[in-house]
């Protein structure tokens, strides 16, 4: 496979690991994911690394392939398996099957508990083996890890296959250590050091074996570290330390902004685990807070993905925003190349730290080639802004936000809209968020000739364009005011005129390169409402169309309409449920005031959550819901993803209809709804300016009130409209 065809697949991940192993894809739901800082570890409930697309990563390598328990000699029973409401330790609960000790006497079944705890913290996995002997009868039984290490970069596990790899060392052995070394062809040496509290019995360079005695009522544990080296021996007291500071460090990044609790215990665990995720996957950079997007595929900073996961968070959490909005700017481009789809002012798609990206043997080092993350960017920036009233930040920032306008302009000059194609074939044909190869296409099936217009790219210009009016205004530049408040409406003009179908009823997915539409109807169009780009007629018909049962599945929208063509309730783009789509979309509604159709998706919504654990995935089937079933798994979605958890505060703030305006310091309410099943919800430390106040809504009789504690009354104006 080329790295062209990979990363069109990118369509479709569950195709390229397929190709890897076809034992795989295993359910990400069934999989269990930790973080911190640039390192992840995807595991099974057994706390096993197969792998598939499981495995240790650290700055996109995978540094621990394989790492499988057994004990006396054969996989254990599964008891249970869980991750801590912070997401810091991962604890998988197993009992042995039936076995014989090292001396030769059976053991039956569950006589033993095993106990895998597994935490990481500053690039080093640490793992806690608990055995406890619940028989009565001491036993000395054999305890054993496999284990290997392969350094594929990220994209080959995902599937790509390269002509020539680096160089594998000699493992190196010693009493309680395996050191696995490997030089890349960029010249870097990876290291990845196997650590063990006791030295094992036997040790090779791919499994340690462990005969250890248990006796009757009492346990024995052994700890195991993963690092780039060896150092002190692990023990508890290095585990215990570690995971405190694991815990600490979590919680600092979830005190951050505001919280939220509701009558609804259930719900409350949603909005805990949806936090918690944000939180997980926040990591901290030069620049400030950043969300990487999502464990496994896409654990790194992507443009698009950040700036939709800070709009998400920005009502209650602006210091996410402004770290997006400062990475991005540090990273804008400032030169010409086809290679990596730069020019100058355009926003930086997807950077990646791995040996392929060192090489250029795939251009996502540092790539640009989204043709949506330019203007987003401006509009994270924008609504920033009416957030926190913070001046000085946009004062530094508005450089960067010339340069990105001025590549919008210049991108737009030759057609009137924002198009793509991409400058070289080891790019992504296709660079709106529906990044599949078959994403964009007429009604017959036709894949359209570039470059191309995306309909909902046209709303995010619309938008950044008319923020940015105002913030010059304010700034007292009024010619700039003037000619990008010129430009918001042409562009509000053109996709009135050459998008809308009339009969459709509703917008074109995308305009070819020769001006021909794509009367396909898509969740694209949903995006105009979040921007408020059609008029309240087509808005309403656009809605009414959402909300059917062509798009409607009863879990989400569906990112196409049923009667499509290419329409697939398990495709990657072509008709399945993508959470953060949803809550784009239900965030628009609601700005069309069509706010008891917002809380029948955020009902749908949450009802997903609670059978995935609490936790959406990054997307999953859109087949239509049936009485008594359960939403259907899409095979290899990554989980967590930031803009899926992202998604139920967006929903939130769209049921509840609450804005703050940072240049005023008010807090606005709109005819605010509460989720179905919920009586009163409280936000805490809401942030205002230079205070942070309680608000609670309250349902009462038909209707639903909002107040501030007694305590804060008078400290920001609440204006609330019925």
């Amino acid at each position: 496979m080329t790295i062209t065809q990979l990363d069109e697949r990118k369509l479709d991940p569950a195709i390229a690991l397929a190709s890897l192993d076809e034992t795989a894809p295993r359910e990400p739901h069934r999989l269990y994911a930790l973080k911190h800082g640039d390192c992840f570890a995807v595991a099974d409930a057994y706390g096993d690394i197969r792998g598939a697309g499981d495995g240790f990563f650290r700055d996109d390598t995978r540094v621990l392939s394989e790492f499988r328990l057994t004990v006396g000699g054969r996989s254990l029973s599964l008891l249970g398996a869980s991750l801590s409401q912070d997401n810091v330790l991962f604890t998988s609960n197993l009992t042995n099957l039936p076995i014989e000790s090292a001396a030769g006497r059976q053991i039956p079944q569950g006589a033993i508990h095993i106990e895998r705890v597994r935490l990481l913290w500053q690039e080093r996995l640490y793992e806690r083996i608990t055995l406890s002997n619940y028989s009565r009868e001491h036993s000395t039984v054999l305890v054993s890890l496999r284990f290997g290490v392969d350094f594929r970069d990220m994209f080959e596990v995902r599937g790509s296959t390269r002509s020539k790899r680096g160089t594998a060392h000699t493992a190196e052995i010693d009493q309680s250590s395996v050191v696995l070394r490997y030089e890349g062809l960029d010249k870097v040496v990876r290291t990845s050091a196997i650590s063990f509290s006791q030295p094992p019995d036997q040790l090779t360079s791919e499994r340690a074996d462990f005969f250890i005695a248990v006796t009757k009522r009492s346990r024995q544990t052994l700890y195991v570290e993963v690092g780039s080296k060896t150092t002190a021996r692990p023990q508890s007291e290095r585990f215990r330390a570690a995971a405190a500071r694991a815990r600490f460090g979590m919680r600092a990044k979830r005190r951050h902004g505001a919280t939220l609790h509701s009558s609804g215990r259930v719900f409350n665990d949603w909005m805990e685990r949806a936090r918690a995720d944000v939180a997980l996957l926040t990591t901290e950079l030069a620049t400030g807070p950043y969300p990487y997007a999502g464990i496994p595929w896409f654990s790194t900073a992507f443009g698009r993905d950040g700036v939709i996961s800070a709009l998400q968070m920005l009502w209650l959490n602006p210091g996410l925003a402004r770290g997006v909005l400062a990475f991005l700017a540090q990273h804008q481009a400032t030169e010409t190349s086809p290679f990596s789809d730069s020019e100058p002012g355009k926003i930086m798609h997807e950077t990646r730290k791995g040996e392929m990206a060192a090489l250029s043997e795939l251009p996502f080092g540092r790539y640009y080639g989204g043709v949506d993350t330019t203007p987003l960017y401006i509009l994270l920036a924008c609504a920033y802004a009416d957030r926190t009233g913070d001046t000085a930040f946009i004062d530094g920032l508005w450089p960067s936000l010339c340069a990105a306008a001025e590549w919008i302009e210049t991108a737009s000059r030759s057609t009137g809209f924002l198009t793509y194609q991409r400058a070289a074939e080891s790019g992504l044909a296709n660079q709106g968020w529906k990044d599949s190869f078959d994403s964009v296409f007429h009604a017959d099936g036709r894949i359209p000739k570039g470059p191309i217009a995306l309909v909902e790219v046209q709303g995010y210009v619309f938008a950044a364009f008319r923020g940015l009016a105002k913030l010059a205004r304010l700034r007292g530049e009024e010619e700039r005011a003037e000619n990008w408040e010129l430009r918001a409406d042409a562009i509000r003009q053109q996709v009135e005129r050459h998008f809308w179908i009339e009969e459709l009823g509703y917008y074109a997915l995308a305009i070819d390169g020769d001006g021909q539409p794509c009367k396909v109807r898509t969740s694209n169009a949903g995006h105009l409402l979040y921007v408020g780009l059609p008029n309240p007629d087509r808005a309403r018909m656009v809605a009414d169309q959402l909300l059917s049962a062509s798009f409607h599945s009863g879990w989400g929208l569906r990112t196409l309409a049923d009667d499509a063509i290419f329409f697939n309730p398990m495709s990657y783009h072509n008709g399945s449920i993508w959470p953060h789509d949803t809550a784009i979309c239900a965030a628009g509604l609601a700005r069309y005031g069509i706010r008891d159709s917002v809380v029948r998706l955020m009902s749908g919504t949450f009802e997903s959550a609670v059978h995935f654990n609490m936790r959406l995935p990054e997307l999953f089937c859109g087949f239509t819901r049936s009485a008594g079933e359960a939403p259907i798994a899409y095979p290899v979605a990554c989980l967590p993803q930031a803009w899926s958890a992202g998604s139920a505060f967006m929903l939130m703030q769209a049921c509840l209809g609450l804005q703050i305006d940072g240049w005023t310091n008010e807090i606005h309410v709109t005819r605010p709804h509460l989720p179905i099943g919920i009586d009163n919800l409280v936000i805490r430390h809401l942030s205002v300016g230079h205070v942070a106040v309680d608000l609670t809504f309250q349902r009462v009789g038909d209707r639903v009130g909002a107040f501030l504690a007694d305590a804060h009354e008078g400290l920001v104006p609440l204006v609330v409209k019925s």
